[in-house]
């Protein structure tokens, strides 16, 4: 391959990605696009490269459309190929935290009693071919650049409930599959076009598992590299207990300890939406990271351009900056995710118990009634989780007793975790929250206008009512401004229609839904 067609491609790739940001893909779909390499153009096809299979099948999916931005940007056709590639050359990571031998014999040390039983460390295997960093000396040398003070979050012990969350233990299926495989990515080092690296989803997908099983990963294979988590709250916290001490060397820390580390975690980053002065704070260290290099993993339950709606304090400058790396989305398990959950969690809970000595984890549930659990389940990983250790104490004690757990066990669990009671939610209360949610005033909601912005929050609100209230089809029209029956027909077909065909819609419809009936 010539210099020349090396350009060309790289040319036309830039072009297509502008035109395909223009037919409004999704935001993960394009974060999957913008982390190809152009690698040729020969007049006829336009070859790309991912060291991601999941991006790769994914974007295949898409050929037809970019073979139309191509033919528009190239005003002739042009076939396109997007390859997989393989690093056979994976270059050392380097690191400019600073940490004596002693500190890295404290962290592993600290590392295998958290794990039990004590294993090697395998490689990170994600679905491209990356290899683990080399062995390198406890001692890194620090970036020239970077100051050489020692982050006091060194000395920062992992909780050993937390030291559990790692990648072996997360479920992965097409909802969250993306996410899991930039998270590796970034955990292993190679990749440095995933920065920052921004997931969300609503509360109780994994999220927070993927961030601490990148700080775990971290911790136990690659010391040297300083990683640090912290919540919004944390992080408010720490900036507030630096302010309020009033003196310069108390801030100083604070900037010494944040601007010195190697991997910076922020999770529930929303929490910070209403802190002024700590989000000043923060895009100070982001771009002190950012500027020498430094990984920066960030995790909300809305999307960036979400997180600057309403009275935040996030400004377009912020929310775009932290949209400037790959910003994934992790959706609601379907039926299949929740199935293999199930089994995971079933599974990992009686292994744990064995292996920790806990009493009453010995009962039996059969494939059949994991099934049933799975049927019977809600969309919250968390409240998954805590119902099958619920059903399995239950089985456990059943057996005790001579008996077998049965389906009226967990009809009965599941409906005490996800309770189907009488509706008492009101159109006034999905009103609000549509309004909020979307950042549009109560008369634009339920008014004349036509504008398209407002068309996605007015569909949903009205499908909202018709799923969560019992007011008939006239009575929803009348408190959407008067509406014809007709309408909210239209509005209720628009959403199921979209539901089924736009994942992206879908996961903001569910998370809508989930907050209203969560606080009624």
């Amino acid at each position: 391959m010539t210099s020349t067609q090396e350009s060309d491609a790289i040319a036309l790739w830039t072009d297509v990605l502008t035109l395909l940001a223009e037919r409004g893909l999704p935001a993960p779909t394009l974060a999957m696009l913008r982390s190809c390499k152009a690698v040729s153009f020969d007049g006829e096809r336009l070859v790309v490269s991912t060291n991601m299979g999941f991006a790769q099948r994914k974007i295949a999916e898409q050929t037809p459309v970019i073979e139309e931005c191509l033919e528009q940007a190239a005003f002739q056709h042009v076939a396109f190929e997007v390859k997989l590639s393989h690093d056979t050359n994976p270059r050392p990571v380097e690191t400019g935290a600073e940490m004596t031998r002693e500190e890295v014999g404290r962290i592993n040390a600290r590392e295998s009693a958290a794990v039990a039983p004590p294993v090697e460390a395998a490689p990170l295997q994600t679905s491209a071919t990356v290899a683990p960093s080399p062995s390198r000396p406890a001692v890194a040398k620090p970036a020239a650049s970077m100051p050489q003070e020692q982050s006091d979050f060194a000395n920062e012990e992992i909780d050993p409930a937390d030291s559990k969350l790692t990648f072996d233990r997360f479920v992965s299926g097409e909802e969250n599959e993306f996410a899991f495989d930039a998270a590796k990515q970034v955990a292993n080092g190679e990749n440095k076009s995933y920065n920052p690296l921004f997931i969300y989803g609503k509360s109780g997908l994994g999220k927070t598992h993927l961030l601490r099983a990148i700080q775990n990963y971290i911790a136990q294979n690659d010391p040297s590299r300083l990683c640090v988590y912290r919540t919004g709250t944390e992080f408010v916290d720490d900036y507030v207990k630096a302010m309020n001490v009033g003196d310069t060397p108390a801030k100083a820390t604070l900037v010494r300890n944040y601007q010195n580390v190697d991997v910076l975690i922020i999770d529930d980053i929303q929490n910070m939406r209403r802190a002024a002065g700590t989000i000043s704070f923060f895009f100070e260290t982001y771009n002190a990271l950012m500027s020498h290099g430094k990984q920066i993993v960030l995790a909300a339950d809305r999307s960036p351009s979400q997180l600057g709606m309403g009275d935040s304090k996030f400004d377009e400058r912020e929310t775009s900056r932290m949209d400037s790396g790959v910003t994934v989305s992790i959706q609601v398990p379907d039926y299949e995710l929740k199935l293999k959950l199930i089994n995971n969690f079933y599974d990992m809970m009686k292994q744990d118990a064995v292996r920790e000595h806990i009493p009453g984890m010995t009962g039996t549930i059969s494939e059949d009634d994991r099934k049933l659990m799975a049927e019977r389940s809600g969309t919250n990983i968390r409240i998954i989780e805590g119902f099958v250790h619920t059903c399995l104490i239950t089985a456990s004690r059943k057996e005790r007793q001579g008996e077998k757990i049965g389906r009226e066990d967990i009809i009965k669990i599941a409906n005490a975790k996800w309770p189907t009671g009488q509706k008492t939610i009101t159109v006034e209360q999905i009103q609000k929250a549509v309004e909020s949610y979307y950042d549009v005033s109560h008369m634009d909601l339920v008014g004349s206008k036509r504008n398209k912005e407002l068309m996605e929050p007015r569909h949903v609100a009205v499908w909202l009512t018709r799923e969560l209230t019992d007011n008939t089809l006239a009575d929803i029209g009348k408190k959407f401004g008067g509406r014809s029956h007709a309408t909210v027909k239209h509005s209720i077909y628009w959403v199921d229609k979209t539901r089924k065909e736009d994942r992206m819609f879908q996961d903001r419809v569910q998370t809508l839904q989930d907050s209203i009936t969560d606080n009624r």
